[in-house]
């Protein structure tokens, strides 16, 4: 039973991923984390986290690991061909339709009203981890954090992973507060 939750998991997510990796995080939050309880909410941020600072697709990389933490090898493979097959058979229909349909008025809607769905999921997810963050680190650091990753990232072009591996080095390195007092 287990494949076949991990399988309609990760078919959902492809299916209904409109607009790639970013937009496919908070669907696969809603069935990893709420429907199908594999993991808590923190774990999920952990592996959204190192799945960012790592090279290729978002989705892809997330369904492979969390594949194989539910279900081994075998889990892992189903995971990831359940997020890819569906993307790759809707996008030869898809774009075979739109190609015959372009000068449609009612295609050019469709696609213009996907993205600000799209943008509401990404400010959900972005509420949830701020309150996440906020919990853990109390106001004065979350807002501290959050405002230089976006300086740095928006305005110096820093890319993420950067940044998530140098507060990760600040972890490893940085003394606990039991260690400076003996």
């Amino acid at each position: 039973m287990t494949h076949w939750h991990l399988f309609l998991a990760f078919l959902r997510v492809g299916m209904l991923g409109y607009g790639g990796g970013p937009s496919s995080i908070p669907l696969v939050q809603k069935e990893v984390v709420e429907k199908y309880r594999w993991m808590d909410q923190e774990e999920f941020g952990n592996i959204l986290a190192l799945a960012n600072a790592l090279p290729g697709p978002i989705a892809t990389k997330m369904a492979g690991y969390i594949g194989y933490r539910v279900a081994g090898i075998m889990g892992m493979l189903n995971a990831v061909l359940a997020s890819i097959v569906p993307t790759i058979c809707l996008m030869i229909v898809l774009l075979t339709f739109l190609a015959t349909a372009s000068d449609q008025a009612w295609v050019s809607g469709m696609t213009k009203a996907v993205v600000p769905v799209v943008g509401v999921m990404l400010a959900v997810l972005t509420y949830n981890f701020l309150k996440r963050a906020y919990s853990g680190l109390g106001w004065r650091w979350m807002i501290l954090l959050t405002a230089f990753s976006l300086v740095l990232t928006q305005f110096f072009g820093v890319h993420p992973a950067i940044i998530i591996a140098a507060l990760l080095l600040f972890a490893i390195v940085k003394p606990d507060k039991q260690e400076r007092s003996s």
